[in-house]
């Protein structure tokens, strides 16, 4: 591994704590790990871009898919997740996430988590869009991430770990070995500390969720910018699968010109039997698909676009009226206020749906451990790509994987500790100069706020639910003006925009953009979520691979495929592993 040496344009920083991990992100993945860590007697520090509880897990609707019904095996859970895969599942990680899924639901339980019951007390499941069986435990008939995001926050409340929230989370600091010694951060209004500090730490944990708000219209919040993985750029590690972003099928349709955070309509209300129709009520996906409305969600994606496109339509319907209001009231009580909020009574009318930006399921490279190329830096979550989702995320495992993962992470580090390895101390960063020199130069300049707008717009029109070749070439080059615009003004006469929130969002989104662009452009064929027009069919001889990106010290992109559908290595392994 190689560092880029570049950074965020960012002021030094004021302020130091030191810890043995820090844990970046407060969803299911990061507050699991910091548990386990703590648990385990390490110095534990979260920082979080928001209050412990506004991250993307509770926003959740459906659930957290597991093993954990009558007759059902993690054997069959593994097949409908590689078959939405597409060809592209590590089948090893797919392996652990299915067998250890039940067990890490059980402690999840035994957090302190509710999920709703029958009267004789068994969970209740219910299906989704790939699942061949019913193993979706939900909580609060809709609120699933709600409930389990609100039992993680009180155990970490309970335990006292240490925890700065409102931090937007800039750089990774590395010793003079290229190993990370921790993170600087920026802490926002009514934080524990104000400005720029650090956390010094030899173990640091990315569990920052996704980069929804590189598109205009999106399930995510607006705190889902692509931090974690544009610092794992500039530090100098692997992302992969990019291109593969999954749009979901049924979002609830605001207008044409809607913008930023959209509400989900869930899966799962397809799963308890509401049809899509179109306008005339005709249902569309009977015949697509054995499954019909519960294929696979970018199958589900594509047929509602394709039936847009021969209606000239600016969405479809989801008719779910022969539920009846107590249904819905107690199966969908917050898709039923968001609907009605927005005009939209489902108990007596079909709710308006399109497909919008939903879930990465590529991200920073990770093992098994959740290790990335960098030495000393993790990613569980949506942040990470450990080869579990492949070309198509499976419905609801993304809670399932942000848990399971967060355990493998917590024991390696903790291991790591025990065992005397780089985790047992605290190694010194890298000094961080109080100006940066001519030779130094930012990967991405910092864009003015506004930027952010443009990229949204750019990747909407060129990389959102269908591209092709033009598209694709169209938003390269309105990506790349926007990167070469502010790197020239910096080169050239040393100006950059202001440092701030603002600037350092839209800088995170131009550089996720670029990778992004470029690995859908190289991918010359329809996989899973990643649907090019012009390509329309699946390539296993040529691209059943993966896309790895890699960010140059001289701030180009470094591209290539590997081999076969199989990671390479990210770092050496232990002598046990080998």
């Amino acid at each position: 591994m190689t560092s880029t040496g570049i950074r965020l344009h960012a002021p030094a920083p004021g302020w130091s704590v030191t810890a043995d991990v820090v844990v970046v992100g407060s969803g299911v993945a990061g507050l699991t790990a910091a548990l386990r860590c703590d648990a385990a007697g390490l110095r534990t520090v979260v920082v979080t871009k928001a209050r412990l509880d506004d991250g993307s897990t509770r926003w959740a609707q459906g659930g957290i898919a597991a093993a954990l019904g009558e007759g059902d095996t993690p054997e069959q859970h593994l097949g409908d997740t590689l078959v939405a895969g597409a060809g592209l599942c590590d089948e090893d990680a797919v392996r652990i996430l299915v067998t250890e899924g039940p067990d890490a639901v059980r402690r999840l339980i035994e957090t302190g988590a509710h999920f709703d019951e029958s009267e004789g007390g068994v969970l209740e499941l219910t299906r989704e869009g790939g699942h061949h069986r019913r193993r979706i435990a939900h909580a609060g008939g809709d609120a699933t991430g709600a409930e389990i995001s609100r039992a993680l926050v009180e155990a970490v409340r309970a335990r006292g770990l240490r925890t700065v929230e409102n931090a937007l989370v800039l750089d990774l600091l590395t010793d003079t070995d290229g190993r990370t010694a921790g993170v600087t951060l920026h802490v926002m209004g009514e934080g524990q500390h104000d400005g720029v500090g650090a956390v010094h730490a030899p173990a640091v944990v990315l569990a920052t969720g996704g980069m929804g708000q590189v598109f205009s219209a999106t399930t995510n919040p607006s705190v889902s910018t692509g931090d974690g993985v544009a610092l794992a750029l500039r530090a100098g590690a692997e992302v992969s699968d990019l291109e593969f972003v999954q749009f979901h099928p049924t979002v609830l349709f605001l207008g044409a010109d809607a913008e930023g955070q959209q509400p989900l309509v869930s899966e799962a209300v397809r799963g308890e039997g509401a049809h899509l129709v179109d306008a005339g009520g005709v249902r569309f996906m009977a015949g697509q698909h054995e499954l019909a409305e519960l294929a696979p969600r970018d199958i589900v994606a594509k047929g509602i676009m394709r039936r847009m496109q021969e209606q000239d339509a600016e969405h479809m319907y989801l008719d779910a009226r022969h539920f009846g209001a107590h249904m819905w009231e107690h199966r969908f009580p917050t898709i039923l206020a968001a609907c009605r909020a927005h005009g939209i009574d489902p108990v007596h009318e079909p709710i308006p749906v399109a497909p919008a930006a939903h879930y990465a399921s590529g991200g920073v490279r990770t093992d098994s451990r959740g290790r990335t190329t960098v030495p000393g830096l993790y990613a569980c979550g949506e942040v990470a790509c450990t080869g579990v989702h492949g070309a198509n995320r499976l419905a609801s495992n993304s809670l399932l994987e942000g848990l399971v993962y967060a355990e493998r992470i917590a024991a390696d580090i903790v291991g790591g500790h025990e065992e005397n390895s780089l985790h047992a101390r605290v190694p010194a960063p890298v000094a961080h100069p109080e100006k940066l020199e001519k030779s130094e130069k930012p990967a991405h300049p910092l864009l003015a706020p506004e930027a952010r707008f443009a990229i949204q717009r750019i990747m909407t029109d060129g990389a959102g639910v269908l591209r092709s070749a033009a598209s694709l070439e169209t938003a390269a080059e309105r990506i790349q003006q926007l990167h070469t615009d502010a790197r020239d003004a910096l080169d050239v006469n040393g100006k950059t925009a202001e440092p701030g929130v603002d600037t350092w969002e839209a800088t995170n989104l131009l550089c996720v953009a670029r990778v992004l662009v470029a690995a859908a452009r190289l991918r010359e064929e329809t996989r899973g979520c990643h649907w090019r027009e012009d390509k329309g069919e699946r390539d296993d001889t040529n691209w059943r691979r993966h896309i790895v990106v890699r960010l140059n010290p001289d701030r180009t992109l470094a591209v290539h495929t590997t081999d076969t559908p199989d990671f390479p290595p990210t770092q050496q392994s232990r002598p046990q592993e080998q």
